[in-house]
């Protein structure tokens, strides 16, 4: 059998986590209990749609409660102090900026932990093929890498931790 998944974040994910876990656990419990107590007092429960509801809100918690335990039993926390003797390489934590050699524009990523990638945002994960093909590369290397689009070519302009 492999290694079980690593999740890296970074210290204040870290904290994120461990408060979304507590609230769910304390607060958000209590609150779905509660909602199932008050909807099986509405009789009987083949049809009482709000008793359904209630429970499969009471299944979603449960299962990100597990999604959010498992994370912290598998988390590697990257030490962003750690990386400062690495400058002007691409590493987790760092902000890069590229061109697009194709197009000529220029954008600006931050490399980030699976667990804190948000495409939309910017912040691409160092598991992606953009962010595999990044890390470890200096400003001004230019980096190639096979994405679903066909090949991309990105010069590198500055990295900044």
């Amino acid at each position: 059998m492999g290694m079980a998944k690593e999740y890296k974040i970074t210290r204040d994910r870290l904290k994120e986590l461990e408060a979304e876990l507590n609230y769910l656990k304390t607060t958000r419990e209590k609150e779905v209990a509660e909602q199932i107590k008050e909807a099986r007092s509405f009789g009987d429960l083949s049809e009482n749609s709000e008793y359904d509801e209630a429970k499969n809100e009471q299944a979603k918690l449960y299962g990100r409660i597990a999604e959010v335990e498992d994370i912290l039993t598998h988390a590697v926390v990257f030490d962003e102090s750690a990386v400062e003797d690495m400058h002007g390489v691409v590493g987790l934590g760092c902000t890069v900026t590229v061109r697009d050699l194709e197009f000529d524009e220029n954008q600006v990523y931050a490399i980030v932990g699976s667990q804190e990638a948000n495409p939309m945002e910017a912040r691409i994960s160092d598991d992606s093929p953009f962010g595999r093909a990044m890390l470890g590369k200096k400003v001004g290397e230019t980096v190639e890498f096979e994405a679903p689009a066909g090949l991309m070519r990105f010069e590198i302009l500055a990295v900044e931790r």
